[in-house]
């Protein structure tokens, strides 16, 4: 029985290694979707709505799009396998390239916030993309299959931002509106390596049976994984979605806006190349929490000036944080649930992370606009006080119970 079952975890990681490598891929071209928007969202915005306060409600779309997308992702992929979804996914990407060159070209603000909310959708759908990834993984292969997923990220953080460098005046006077045609050709890109994805529709078996989502919503460990989360992705989006108008109404240049979003972006994806390792070392509890101290650290930078240097070391190590926190709290979603259970817990988590960042995000022009780039940083301090206090308490009852009883391991699923 134990070969067979190591035979199996031999074999389901072999696959997974190859699916990595597409997903990855895919993970790299997807990044230029969000790359472009949020390079570009706020400005456009700023030239294209009634008022410099709604300027970064395109971007606030695409945040809604990414919450709206999440529940039909894991109801889709249930029904019909992840790479159906995936597929719908890079469709969506496509129109939203070719619906925000469309809107530039004809300065509609309405059709431009329609774009970034399809680019939502199609942002929603590349997040199951790390979770893919560790199907069928064995426990030890989870967090590297999921970190190297996300590693494709660097490549997004240089192919992105560069791209929006290279074709943002090719169609003078309309700033940005060829970035978002090569966007599109990304995208269709992207569908041609996914189609290749091992992610074979679920069995019967697979549809049926598992807990209640509720039940599985209501473990201690699921409750940090996702507080976390929710806290980790929305604190740095805040942040971020600000950063490029923020530099603008500060005097820097557009090269200086776009040169703070790559290094951010890499700064994003760069160290998972290593975060795997460092959650199996380490345990996913600790790397969460150093991901949101380092979050907490680049506020601090932002509030100690408005230098482009300023900018740029916030922008890096709010990405670095970022990718410890999101990576750790995405490892701790998979030990929570059953394999006949993961798409809806995942779905339903990331539904939890991305509808925050919505909420968080239409209020970010406000606050930019209303009281400035301060109190943006100062907003992100109570509610990373908050995940690493119930990370630690999480933590501390899981430590006593398995000193009061070896055998137990609360929350956590074989």
């Amino acid at each position: 029985m134990i070969d067979v079952t190591a035979a199996d975890e031999i074999s389901g990681d072999a696959r997974a290694r190859s699916n990595v490598v597409r997903l990855a891929a895919a993970q790299a071209l997807t990044g230029a979707n969000s790359a472009v928007i949020f390079a570009t969202g706020s400005i456009v915005g700023a030239s294209l709505a009634p008022s410099i306060s709604l300027a970064t409600v395109p971007i606030s779309m695409y945040v809604a799009g990414l919450a709206a997308g999440t529940l039909p992702t894991g109801a889709i992929s249930r029904a019909y396998g992840r790479r159906v979804a995936f597929i719908i996914g890079t469709g969506c990407g496509m129109l939203t390239g070719l619906l925000g060159a469309f809107a530039i070209l004809h300065a509609s603000f309405p059709l431009f916030c329609c774009a970034t909310f399809l680019g939502g959708l199609y942002g929603s759908v590349s997040q199951s993309y790390r979770f893919a990834a560790a199907d069928g993984a064995s426990a030890a292969f989870r967090p590297k299959a999921v970190s190297w997923v996300m590693a494709g990220g660097v490549f997004a953080g240089v192919l992105g931002p560069q791209l929006v460098q290279w074709t943002m005046d090719v169609w003078q006077p309309y700033l940005f509106a060829f970035s978002f045609v090569v966007q599109a050709i990304a995208a269709l890109i992207a569908m041609a390596v996914l189609m290749g994805v091992d992610a074979p529709k679920p069995a019967p078996a697979d549809l049926h049976g598992g807990r209640p989502l509720l039940e599985i919503a209501r473990q201690p460990r699921f409750i940090a994984a996702a507080l976390c989360g929710v806290i980790a992705y929305p604190m740095m989006n805040l942040v971020m979605t600000s950063a490029p108008l923020a530099m603008k109404m500060c005097g820097l240049s557009l090269s200086d806006s776009n040169f703070g979003i790559q290094w951010h972006i890499v700064a994003m994806y760069g160290p998972s190349f290593f975060t795997g390792a460092f959650i199996t070392r380490f345990g996913a509890p600790r790397i969460v929490a150093f991901g949101l101290a380092l979050e907490a650290a680049a506020a601090t930078i932002g509030l100690s000036g408005i230098t482009a240097m300023h900018f740029w070391a916030t922008l890096i190590v709010l990405g670095v944080g970022w990718n410890f926190a999101f990576v750790g709290a995405s490892a701790l979603v998979l030990e929570t649930h059953r394999p006949q259970e993961r798409n809806k817990v995942q779905a339903f988590n990331d539904f939890l992370v991305f509808g925050m960042m919505a909420v968080g995000s239409f209020s970010s022009g406000q606050l930019l606009a209303n009281y400035g780039w301060s109190t943006v940083n100062m907003v992100v301090f109570p509610p990373i006080l908050l995940g690493l206090t119930v990370l630690a308490a999480v933590s501390l009852k899981k430590r006593r119970a398995a000193h009061l009883n070896p055998a137990e391991v609360d929350g956590l699923i074989p």
